[in-house]
């Protein structure tokens, strides 16, 4: 029999719902104060109304709290799926006031690109957006990158028991400190030195490259935001391409690898623990799987003519190639140029890519490099019990921070999650092809929204199908939280339905 969630579940869930809420109003503030130091009045009335809207939201969720106290897995997982649909519904509003889209949908769709850091996107005349409004397409990057619930996690909810739920239903499955809020705060003071770090870079790049030194650092900051939180969003509609830097592509290439590490790996690095970089399973993975998919794209775009010189086919093959793989999105080509100039080759190779992602505890999306180590291991574990005796005793590990021996619920986890992802991408492409577009651009896009990418060859536009963009979004959602919190809401919602 299943049973009906009580009054109780629901306050709890409201309750919990209403502090991140709060939290997003908080962010929010940060254009509205940026809109009105640079005197962009209408900008700042966006975001005026935004924040007092989401902070009315959160005080009417908050208002009657539950006599539970103790977030179980169920009311955990239930937080996090509608934590980022409600950000998505708030983090949209400011952004269709704007003007610069044509729907609530389509700004929707943004602000859950930009929250699940795919970097797709239906903005119309992205060039003349405000500096408030650009800057909170990347500030969701930002947020979303790391968590939206960390927030609420490393701010209001330290000592809950029963915040590690939350944290693993944003599709992180590792702790870096015992305490979880320990663990978020952590991730976000990498984040914020990073910031610093990659602003700068990228700013004085700006100004040897001619901008203006207020425009560099704008740009740098956005920039920052979105390539380590492998989003891939720009302040320009030629995206990279606009800069036409070489130094620009490499900072932004560095900045890229960095946010696909694992932040456990990053808190080791901090340590000096710098081996665990050649011994991690992730990063070795990571590094073959970057050498197999360049050598098709390169074999790809050799046998087209395309990029042949090995400097073009390092800016254009790798840089696309890398930006796939981490899921970042970041562009210096153009979207039709994967369908009318780069063949079938190139594009299966940076499509194999974007499926594989980067690692998990990361800011990437996609399959993730430690669950495709797994799999490897578990297959060389199983040809070894083949060939070996009988009698043999197959021992196999791995080194992840630490040696683990592989055992049959890693393997099973890993493999679950990858079916559900490839399920996940191949009924985006059916819809798709429903919609007549051909296999291999459904495939391609589709991929690139399931795995949080946001490169495009052409079918992302504010004139597709309101089908299409509900799947997209209903993609970007799933596959950035990796499933679990979404099946829980589903199987909560039938038992309120059918439950007794």
């Amino acid at each position: 029999m299943i049973l009906k969630p009580h009054i109780e579940d629901l306050q709890l869930i409201s309750f919990y719902l209403g502090k991140v809420t709060i939290g997003l109003a908080l962010a929010m503030a940060i254009p509205l104060v940026f809109a009105v130091i640079l005197g962009e009045f209408s900008p700042a009335y966006d975001f005026l109304i935004s924040t007092e809207l989401a902070l009315l939201i959160g005080v009417l969720l908050t208002f009657n709290k539950s006599t539970l106290t103790t977030l179980s897995w169920m009311h955990g997982m239930i937080v996090v799926s509608l934590s980022w649909l409600l950000a998505t519904l708030i983090g949209a509003i400011p952004l269709y006031l704007s003007g610069h889209w044509l729907s609530y949908l389509d700004a929707c769709f943004d602000a859950m690109s930009g929250f699940a850091t795919t970097g797709l996107t239906l903005v119309t005349d992205v060039d003349h957006l405000s500096y408030a409004h650009n800057l909170w397409r990347h500030l969701m990057m930002f947020i979303g990158g790391q968590g939206i619930v960390i927030i609420a996690v490393s701010l209001f909810v330290s000592g809950l028991s029963g915040a590690f739920t939350m944290y693993v239903g944003e599709g992180r499955e590792e702790k870096i400190f015992p305490n979880v809020a320990h663990t978020g705060r952590f991730i976000w003071l990498v984040s914020l030195v990073f910031l610093c770090l990659g602003t700068f870079a990228l700013t004085v790049c700006g100004i040897c490259e001619g901008m203006e030194p207020f425009r560099a650092f704008f740009h740098g900051l956005c920039i920052f935001m979105a390539a380590f939180d492998t989003g891939g969003f720009s302040p320009q509609s030629q995206n990279i391409l606009y800069y036409h830097s070489v130094a620009f592509e490499l900072i932004t290439v560095v900045i890229m690898i960095i946010g696909a590490m694992n932040f456990k790996l990053h808190y080791h690095l901090w340590t000096a623990n710098v081996s665990e970089i050649t011994k991690d399973i992730e990063t070795r993975t990571f590094f073959f799987s970057v050498l197999i998919t360049f050598f098709i794209v390169a074999m790809g775009l050799v046998n087209q003519g395309v990029f042949t010189k090995p400097a073009l086919l390092f800016r254009k093959g790798f840089y696309q190639l890398i930006s796939g793989h981490t899921g970042t999105g970041y562009q210096t080509v153009y979207a039709k140029e994967f369908v009318k100039q780069w063949g079938d080759l190139a594009s299966i190779g940076v499509l194999a890519a974007m499926t594989l992602g980067g690692a998990i505890c990361s800011t990437t999306g996609a399959i993730k490099m430690a669950r495709l180590g797994i799999i490897w291991k578990a297959l060389v574990q199983d040809i070894k019990r083949i060939i070996f005796p009988e009698r043999a005793i197959i021992v196999q590990k791995f080194h992840h921070v630490k040696e683990i021996f592989l055992e049959d619920k890693l393997v099973r986890s890993a493999l679950m999650i990858t079916m559900a992802y490839f399920l996940l991408y191949c009924l985006g492409a059916l819809i798709g092809m429903f919609y007549g577009y051909g296999f291999l651009e459904s495939l391609f896009e589709s991929v690139s929204a399931a795995a949080n990418v946001g490169l495009s060859c052409g079918i992302t536009s504010p004139n597709m199908p309101v089908g299409l963009k509900l799947t997209y979004i209903i993609q970007m959602w799933a596959g950035r939280l990796e499933f679990m919190s979404v099946f829980t809401l589903v199987g909560f919602v039938y038992a309120a339905i059918r439950g007794k």
